[in-house]
Formats: structure tokens, C-alpha cells, sequence
């Protein structure tokens, strides 16, 4: 006669089933009505104090901000670097690992609720819109012209040769690191969000490590810092679109006071940009995600491709899909050495190498860490039901491939139009907002380049709508707690207004290079919330295996469901 083993209980195991309660105080009444005060308030001084700063005292914030390039940004960008590097790794391990790869962000059995094409869609434009079309022609061209190799003088700029390192770092930029830094906060916040049914907000993800101190200040402290990173983030991705949309309107030829001397937007035309473009991304964000909004993605995703299908029938076609493979295979090839680096001054090469890691990887890095809680919170609630493995490799290679894709055909038709000679110098030579207009004015006839230079315009200006109004929504959501139904009007003002005013007061008294600067210090403090989630979503999967072998539950349905068998 066989005997039965006995399942083991949570009283028998040696560990204990896992948090499946996390309350945040939220107030019941006025003007804050469903909103945590302690988040909410700290959240709005902290920003506010930020933009008086810039308004009230320029030449102050200019110093400080010229200060901080050279000091405080250079004293971290070991952290940036190694933390990104981190990241990377503990999102392979955990997809790569048989036991944890197959654990499901949601109850076991639970089916995803979107379909992967419907969720490979939202996935691309959640965080690569407007950068893409920034950046898909600006980045190769920049290290085509200047890369660590042309610094060592190993070879010429502007060469034939430039071309392959140039790919390597924009690929470096825009491909596992960025989307490893969301993944990984999507994965943190998803995973205890969907099993253990805790709020849907930036310090529900460190409870497993620190559990229920998450309730009170320190979890308030989390809210806090990811609000100010998120805007922060957001301001420099709505500070390059609104250069980007002026250079365009300049295009079209809408009047000379666009553009000043240097090429610099006018003070006039940031204003009215911004004027119209955050009203309408605050309209947007009053109406909530109703059909609006819906058309206005589907629009920036049709009006996407038919640019990249331009590029691709108009373009280098066989010269930019050569680019894609060797680019590929080289950034594959040196990734361990790329993400482990960190250059050191103390000669004039030295220096010139660690300025250019400062003005691009720890830009880069600082940016993906300040944008991790608004495309994080994205991609958590999108990927309920979904596999660890088939979370982690989605999240990690579709997106990086479609950004890989844009700069091989776009960049790529930019570089071959400068070494074939045919563009002689219009594109490099003019600034990074203006270049996708250069190359589309050598590449087609000028009627049509007019054209598909006003179409852009118009994808610029729903993504910079969409981008913008989709923040505003996630700051209203970690300062409700993971709620929206006290989400208030009042507040969305409030945010689109802060929003206006930082993005402004930065390009006036510094351009892009102030709110770089300012955002890549602003970063620091969640870049160390990121370090603790990467530890957290560790221990919540290594102690969730160790459950299921001795028979503890893993989810609150399964705690549920221990509690009524008592």
C-alpha cells in the first residue's frame, strides 16, 4: 500500500505565503478626493519650486546647471552605466531560467488580455514615438561625424569606415538597455500587482522586499521621486519634439520668426507650441481614453509606417538592410564591452571620451531610468497573463528591433545621401531637429518633400499629444494609489500647466542641453528605486519557487482560497 505524502500548509513550509495586502491612504473628500496627499503635494512643490527656479532666477539656474554638467552628472555616470548594465542581466536571467521563466504575471492558467499583435503594437509606441523621429536620422549622423574610435583617431569622420561604430552606439542607445530599464519596472510593478493583487503604482514593486513599510513614508518617498522622474522624462522628450515641430513649421514655411540667426527656436515660437500642443494634450487627458485618444494612436501608428515605408521604397533600401545586418551582428558581438565601459579623463583623448559618454550613454541612461515609470506603468497593465519568459523577450527584442529597423532606413538613407556626395553637407551640417527635413529634401522632389515634411509635423504633434496627455495619467495614477476614479480636473491642469512651463522656461534659458542636464540629476534618486526593484522582483521569484515546491501560495487567489479552507 502506497503512502500519501501530505501537501505541505503554510504553517508546516518554512516560508510564508506571500504579501497579498499593501493599503495606501488616500483622502475621502474636496480637492483631493481619492488622491494620497502625501504623495500628491510633496510631488507639486518639488516641481513648482523647479520651474520658479528657472523662471524666476535664469542666470542662477544657468550656473548651476553648467556646474552640475561638469561635477555632479561625472561623479554618477559610473552608477548609470553599471546600474543599466545590471538590469539588462537580471531581465535575461529571469526569461532565460526554466523555473522562473515560466511563472505568470497573473493567477496560473490566467490568459493574457491582449493578443501579441494587438500587444507587440502598444508595446512600439509606448516609448520610441518621438525620439524615432528625433533621433532615427540625428543619432547615426551624430556618431557618423564623432564616435569613441574617430576620438582615439583609429579612424576619419565622416568615412566610410565611421559607419559601422556609428551603428554599434546608436543600436547600444536604443536597443536592450533601453527596453530592459521599462521591462524590468513593468515586470516589478506587474508581477505583485496581478499575483498578489496589490496596488498598481511604483511601490507596490518594492514590497517584497521591504513589505509593508511600503503603506506608510517610504512608500510615499517611492511615489514621490517617480512622479518628479516621470516629469522630468517627459519634459525631455516634449523639449525635443517642440524643437523638432518648430524646425518643421520652419520648413513648410510659415514665417522667418520660427527660427533665429543660430537656428535655435525663437522664444515666440516655443511659447505657441507649447500653447497649442500641451492645451491639447490637456483636452486630451479631461476626455480620459475614450475614441480620441483612439484615433489619435491609430493615426500616429499608420502615419509611422507610412513614413518608414517611404524611407524603405525611396531610400537605401539595400545599403540600409546591409546596415541592419552588420549592425546587428557587431552590436551583439561587442554589448559586454559597450555596456561595461566607462571611459576615464586625465588626457585630452581621455576627456573628450568621457564628455562624450556624458552627453550620450548617461544621457541615455538617465533618460530610459525617468521614463521607467510612465512606460513601466504602461507595459505592466497591458501584460496581465503573460509568461515571465514571454514578457521579458517581448518587451526586450520587438521594440529594439523596430527602433533597429527605423535608424537602418532612416539614418542609413541620411548617411549614404552625405557619402555618395549627392546631399554635399546639408544634412550634417545642419542641427539634429532639422535633419529628418534635410535628408527628406535631397531624398524627394521639393512639392513632395513639402509634403511628407507636413506629415511628420502632424505625427510629431499627435505623438508629443498622446505622450504627454498618457504621463499626465500616470502621474494621476501612482498619486492616487494605482486608482483613477479621483482623478480631478483640476490636477490634469495642473500637471499640463507644469508640464508647459518646465519645458518652456528650460529651452528659453538653456535649450535642450538645460533640461538634459536637469533631468539627468532629477533621475538619480529613482535610479536607486530601480536598483531596489531589479533586487525585489528577484526575491519575489526566487521565494515564489521555493513556495511551490513545499505547496505555499503564490498568489492572493491561492491565499484566498487557504484562508476559506480554514
Amino acid at each position: 500500500m502506497t503512502q500519501q505524502v501530505p501537501t505541505a500548509t503554510a504553517q508546516s513550509a518554512p516560508i510564508d505565503p506571500p504579501l497579498v495586502d499593501l493599503p495606501i491612504n488616500t483622502h475621502d473628500r474636496g480637492f483631493y478626493d481619492g488622491f494620497s496627499r502625501s504623495v500628491t503635494i510633496p510631488s507639486k512643490i518639488i516641481v513648482s519650486l523647479i520651474i520658479m527656479w528657472a523662471i524666476f532666477f535664469p542666470i542662477s539656474a544657468t550656473e548651476t546647471l553648467t556646474a552640475a554638467n561638469s561635477t555632479i552628472i561625472a561623479t554618477f555616470s559610473g552608477w548609470y552605466v553599471y546600474l543599466v548594465a545590471a538590469v539588462m542581466l537580471t531581465a535575461l536571467v529571469l526569461a532565460v531560467i526554466p523555473q522562473s521563466g515560466t511563472l505568470r504575471i497573473g493567477n496560473p492558467g490566467e490568459k493574457p488580455e491582449f493578443g501579441r499583435f494587438s500587444w507587440f503594437s502598444m508595446l512600439f509606441g509606448a516609448g520610441i514615438g518621438i525620439g524615432m523621429l528625433t533621433y532615427s536620422t540625428g543619432e547615426p549622423l551624430a556618431h557618423f561625424q564623432n564616435n569613441p574610435d574617430i576620438i582615439r583617431g583609429a579612424i576619419e569622420p565622416l568615412s566610410q569606415e565611421a559607419v559601422r561604430p556609428a551603428y554599434i552606439y546608436t543600436f547600444l542607445h536604443w536597443g536592450l538597455a533601453a527596453w530592459a530599464t521599462y521591462g524590468l519596472v513593468g515586470l516589478a510593478i506587474g508581477y505583485v500587482a496581478y499575483r498578489r493583487n496589490l496596488p498598481l503604482t511604483i511601490r507596490s514593486a518594492l514590497a517584497p522586499l521591504f513589505g509593508k513599510a511600503m503603506s506608510g513614508g517610504a512608500g510615499h518617498v517611492v511615489d514621490v521621486v517617480a512622479v518628479v522622474a516621470t516629469i522630468l522624462g517627459v519634459a525631455v522628450t516634449m523639449g525635443l519634439g517642440v524643437e523638432q515641430f518648430v524646425a518643421g513649421l520652419d520648413r513648410l514655411g510659415l514665417g522667418n520668426w520660427l527660427v533665429d540667426a543660430e537656428g535655435s527656436s525663437t522664444p515666440a515660437a516655443i511659447i505657441i507650441s507649447l500653447v497649442l500642443l500641451v492645451g491639447a494634450s490637456t483636452l486630451s487627458a479631461l476626455s480620459g481614453v475614450g475614441k480620441g485618444i483612439k484615433w489619435l494612436s491609430n493615426l500616429n501608428m499608420g502615419l509611422s509606417f507610412a513614413l518608414l515605408a517611404l524611407f524603405a521604397v525611396a531610400g537605401a533600401e539595400f545599403y540600409a538592410l546591409e546596415l541592419l545586418g552588420v549592425g546587428l551582428y557587431d552590436y551583439l558581438r561587442t554589448l559586454p564591452y559597450t555596456a561595461l565601459t566607462l571611459f576615464e579623463g586625465g588626457s585630452e583623448t581621455g576627456d573628450a571620451l568621457v564628455q562624450w559618454q556624458l552627453d550620450w550613454s548617461v544621457f541615455y541612461w538617465a533618460w530610459w531610468i525617468a521614463f521607467a515609470p510612465f512606460v513601466g506603468m504602461f507595459i505592466a497593465r497591458i501584460s496581465r497573463g503573460r509568461t515571465v519568459r514571454e514578457y521579458v523577450l517581448g518587451v526586450l527584442l520587438v521594440p529594439s528591433l523596430m527602433c533597429f529597423v527605423w535608424m537602418a532606413l532612416v539614418g542609413g538613407t541620411a548617411i549614404e545621401l552625405e557619402l555618395s556626395g549627392v546631399a554635399n553637407g546639408s544634412i550634417v551640417e545642419t542641427g539634429i531637429s532639422d535633419q529628418l527635413y534635410a535628408t527628406l529634401a535631397v531624398l524627394l522632389d521639393p512639392a513632395l518633400a513639402w509634403v511628407v515634411s507636413a506629415l511628420v509635423v502632424v505625427l510629431l504633434m499627435t505623438y508629443l499629444i498622446t505622450s504627454t496627455d498618457s504621463a499626465i495619467l500616470i502621474v494621476n495614477t501612482i498619486n492616487g494609489a494605482g486608482e483613477t476614479d479621483g482623478q480631478r480636473r483640476r490636477h490634469i491642469l495642473f500637471w499640463g500647466a507644469a508640464l508647459a512651463f518646465m519645458v518652456g522656461s528650460m529651452l528659453i534659458i538653456g535649450g535642450i542641453d538645460a533640461i538634459r542636464v536637469t533631468m539627468i540629476i532629477g533621475a538619480l534618486p529613482f535610479s536607486i528605486v530601480v536598483a531596489l526593484m531589479a533586487a525585489s522582483i528577484l526575491k519575489a521569484v526566487i521565494y515564489d519557487l521555493i513556495r511551490k515546491r513545499h505547496g505555499v501560495p503564490t498568489t492572493a487567489e491561492g491565499c484566498e482560497a487557504l484562508a476559506a479552507g480554514k
